[in-house]
């Protein structure tokens, strides 16, 4: 009577793992978005908001260019008398004189002016540039995260789905008297167990499928299900690239710090604006007067600038220079933090690149055949339950650890790829 109930009981596990898989494999069908990361790239640069936003920064610096090539103004004056007490010209309402002046910049301003107009605008451009280097960093991570968080959560599926119906038949075996009441009790603890973990990783995929979404605008009740089709097994894509390459290609392609070098030559630049400053401008003018004191029908021409007596922009002058010897700094200090990430980045990769490859290839297909065996041991009874269910546990828990080895090998990639600014690894 035992040995049938356990051979039944067997038959109802394997029964619950298929089922298991199956059903998480169709939970949201309808909603389901399968993506590649190629189409997702695609996706994100054509609907994501934050960079469309960032693009309206370019347009208004290239509308600061139109602004600083503007000349000033002319300024126009009219007069026209009202009253006077000498009447021997006729009357005040006859007086009349006209202005008009025209102020002209000095020490080369406007051109000056331009030129930081335009450093802006190459400045919008590369904090555009670097932005879409973050984001598409997060995109990625995402991608790869979601991708191999779902094939964990496979694992953990298929074993709760089997322990549920194992539980369900041990206590209504328990209630008659067939087993013992400890086994019941180590099943359900094993089960709630699973239930706790799975509802935390369940969680995480939730968190990162929102975070994705937000990235390709997709709406909320989509569920995406990333396509992964290349193989990094036995490959040493890492150990391939030297770190001078990695380093010389970020100095080269980082925005970040292309836009620390525009922001030097921005207060270079200034400082030549501010010295200009304290050159007077001058402004010419012409004037009519109809019935003037000196004679009638006045022309007369002027000229007027500041006398830089007292103030020559020395402030603005000093200002110009410190900003010059704090934007130095800022870009040595963004040089030396490059390099530093980037030398752990590179041991870092290098070092998961090693211990993947450490791996025997058929391990996974070798545990798969283990467990196999272990569940016909099982059955003819030479192992106990306990030791089944370790056993079990035991598959779970290495195939996770390899999903999540998988996983920091593809994203310590992406970080190289990132502290780069350059697409070396992960193409598909």
């Amino acid at each position: 009577m035992r040995l049938k109930f356990v051979l039944i009981l067997l038959l109802l596990q394997i029964g619950c793992m298929a089922a298991g898989v199956s059903v998480f494999a169709q939970a949201p069908v309808s909603d389901t978005l399968k993506l590649t990361v190629k189409q997702a790239e695609d996706q994100f640069l054509k609907n994501n908001l934050s960079l469309i936003i960032q693009r309206y920064n370019i347009d208004n610096a290239s509308a600061g260019v139109i602004t600083a090539r503007l000349f000033p103004n002319p300024d126009f004056n009219f007069s026209n008398g009202i009253y006077a007490t000498d009447v021997t010209q006729g009357p005040a309402y006859k007086e009349q004189s006209v202005g008009l002046s025209q102020l002209f910049t000095t020490a080369g301003k406007r051109n000056k002016s331009i030129q930081l107009a335009r450093i802006q605008v190459d400045q919008a451009k590369y904090q555009f540039f670097d932005l879409l280097r973050t984001l598409k960093f997060t995109l990625r991570n995402d991608f790869y995260t979601i991708y191999f968080q779902e094939q964990s959560a496979k694992v953990y599926n298929e074993e709760i789905g089997s322990l549920t119906k194992t539980l369900g038949i041990f206590k209504e075996q328990y209630t008659k008297g067939n087993i013992a009441e400890k086994e019941v009790l180590r099943i359900q603890s094993q089960l709630y167990s699973l239930q706790a973990e799975y509802n935390n990783l369940l969680a995480g995929i939730d968190t990162t499928q929102s975070e994705f979404k937000m990235l390709i605008k997709a709406t909320p009740n989509t569920y995406v299900e990333p396509q992964v089709s290349f193989n990094l097994e036995g490959k040493e894509v890492v150990a391939a690239v030297s770190y001078q390459q990695l380093l010389d290609s970020a100095y080269a392609n980082r925005y970040d710090l292309k836009n620390s070098k525009a922001t030097i030559d921005y207060n270079n630049l200034n400082l030549k604006l501010q010295n200009g400053t304290a050159v007077p401008d001058v402004s010419l003018s012409l004037n009519f007067d109809k019935l003037g004191g000196y004679s009638n029908n006045y022309l007369g021409g002027g000229i007027a600038f500041s006398l830089p007596f007292f103030n020559r922009n020395q402030g603005a002058i000093s200002q110009a220079r410190i900003a010059i010897d704090q934007s130095k700094l800022q870009f040595e200090n963004q040089q030396n933090q490059v390099q530093s990430n980037l030398a752990a980045n590179y041991k870092s990769a290098l070092r998961l690149e090693k211990l993947y490859n450490s791996f025997d290839p058929q391990f996974k297909n070798d545990f798969n055949h283990l467990i196999q065996e272990v569940s016909k041991n099982y059955q003819k009874r030479n192992i106990s339950l306990l030791e089944f269910l370790d056993f079990y546990d035991s598959y779970k828990t290495n195939t996770i650890q390899l999903n999540t080895i998988q996983l920091n090998r593809i994203t310590s990639l992406e970080q190289l790829n990132y502290t780069t600014g350059t697409p070396f690894f992960n193409q598909q």
